[in-house]
């Protein structure tokens, strides 16, 4: 990995530039990104994955290739979320009558190699209907409904099998945990306001919300190691459709997840209102599927990956938890394809520009908590500057994106001190690695520095706070502070609910750092 130093520079010793001559004053001024401790922090962030298929939805059966270059910690790529199709579709024409749990008449083989692998690597696999069997809805296909040779008949689960709904997703269950998968959650519908030729089903949110409502005690919860709930998975996050079920006491109890695609609906829209009452009543929120730039007939340029950038850090603005792109394979994607048409640059089975980038958030923000942030520069839905910012045990990381065509100096203005940190960086400029790594150099612990970043760039800057900073003077506490266990946050106040990185004070009166998940 190629490694250069990035120095940092405090503030003070930037004053010269003020005295540059007028015709030296062509540089773009310096973005002014300050990261604030809340009171109240933001969102967890469970992780960054992909759907389990390329082609026209296609399993990749035993092709392994890649989830081994995508999933695990010690991947490039560090992905740790798979979305697999639970399909409605038999192996057969004929119905095996009597199967057992290692045998299923339903499609379901050519996703688990690739879970099988996930799961090893300590991922998350879920699994999303497309349609429920054919013999369980109105049309009486899997199909969505809209084909020549159905009219105007529109595809949905029947009134009169909504009890059987969620034991079929138990036989899924089933069939994964024979053949070595424990799958972790699983989904409610594909896309459910969406009438389509291909597999389908639609639901209105009343008609969701009374199939929870009456039926979601069903899924089997014990058996299969404390499976989750996600919410229909509407095409443009539609908030009406997670709404419903939350502010309904009963539903609310059975979903876990709320989720949603980005089809027309950017994140800081719809996405963001669904997420504002799925946080009120601690469920996560995830997007689960959205491809930016694809089916275009060339790989995408530079500036569109940085597009892709943006769009994950509004995900993460928006309130999101888990973040899960369409496919892995596919010459807009993740992993190259083979294609001719989309060569040079789209090598069957090599990492592409779009998971490098993918690899800044799934790498290093996966397990963190989200701060907030201001910026001196607009920032917003596809802006020119983009930030975000949070912390992961005693790691401070803020995310800049910058679109622009010249070089900036970002000025960060930190909560506490750090005393050591690395650059990481992609441009675009590379052909193999691109996310490029830089030391920062910092002399003695500060609050307040400054980075060179690169035109048209996406930068992940990474801190080790420093523990001389986080010490609590005694005189900041209170008198009976030492009769109990209590908590305060790094600036010493106390803390009635402590959560993320905080200093522990025990009665004998010592203390330590100590960091508490949400």
């Amino acid at each position: 990995m190629k490694q250069t130093t990035t120095t940092a520079r405090p503030i003070l010793h930037r004053l010269s530039a003020a005295l540059l001559s007028l015709a030296a004053v062509t540089a773009v001024q310096a973005a002014t990104v300050t990261v604030t401790v809340k009171d109240v922090r933001y969102q967890t962030v469970t992780g960054f994955g992909a759907a389990c298929c390329d082609g026209a939805m296609c399993p990749f059966g035993n092709d392994t290739n890649p989830v081994k270059l995508l999933y695990g910690p010690t991947s490039k790529i560090g992905l740790n979320i798979m979305r697999m199709e639970i399909s409605p579709n038999f192996v057969g024409d004929v119905i095996v009558p009597e199967w057992n749990n290692y045998d299923t008449p339903y499609d379901w083989k050519g996703s688990l190699p690739s879970a099988k692998i996930v799961k090893q690597r300590g991922g998350i696999v879920f699994g999303t209907p497309w349609s429920p069997p054919g013999e369980y809805k109105t049309n009486g296909t899997a199909q969505g409904g809209n084909s020549d040779d159905q009219g105007n008949q529109r595809g949905q689960l029947r009134e009169d099998c909504y009890d059987k709904f969620f034991p079929w997703l138990n036989t899924f269950l089933a069939y994964m945990k024979k053949n070595g998968v424990n799958v972790d959650a699983v989904s409610i519908q594909n896309e459910p306001d969406w009438w389509v030729n291909y597999s389908g089903c639609l639901y209105t949110p009343e008609q969701q919300l009374k199939l929870v409502k009456e039926n979601a005690h069903m899924l089997d919860r014990e058996t299969y190691n404390g499976v989750r709930l996600i919410s229909a998975e509407p095409l443009g996050f539609d908030p009406k459709y997670s709404n419903k079920l939350l502010y309904d006491p009963v539903a609310r109890e059975q979903i876990d997840i709320i989720a949603g695609h980005l089809y027309g609906h950017p994140p800081l829209g719809n996405m963001k209102s669904a997420a504002t009452l799925a946080s009120k009543y601690g469920k996560e929120v995830w997007m689960t599927e959205h491809s930016v730039t694809d089916n275009i007939d060339r790989l995408p340029n530079w500036h569109e990956q940085l597009l892709f950038a943006e769009e994950l850090n509004e995900c993460m603005l928006a309130g999101c938890t888990g973040y899960i792109y369409w496919y892995m394979r596919a010459h807009w994607a993740f992993v190259g394809t083979g294609e001719a048409k989309y060569n040079p640059g789209n090598t069957k089975n090599w990492l592409l520009p779009r998971a490098f980038v993918m690899s800044h958030f799934s790498k290093h923000v996966t397990g963190s908590t989200r701060l907030g942030t201001s910026a001196s520069v607009g920032t917003g839905t596809n802006s020119a500057f983009e930030t975000s910012a949070y912390i992961k045990g005693d790691s401070l990381i803020v995310m800049a994106i910058d679109t622009t065509k010249n070089a900036r100096d970002l000025r960060l203005k930190l909560p506490f001190k750090v005393k050591s940190g690395v650059h990481l960086v992609s441009t675009g400029n590379e052909t193999e690695n691109l996310c490029q790594e830089q030391p920062i150099s910092i002399d003695e612990p500060v609050s307040e520095l400054i980075v060179s970043m690169p035109a048209r760039s996406l930068n992940t800057l990474i801190f080790t706070i420093d523990e001389g900073n986080l010490a609590i003077d005694d005189q900041t506490m209170p008198k009976d502070a030492c009769a109990v266990t209590t908590y305060y946050d790094l600036h010493g106040r106390k803390l009635d609910v402590p959560q993320g990185l905080c200093i522990e004070r025990l009665a004998d009166g010592s203390s330590k750092k100590v960091y508490i998940k949400e």
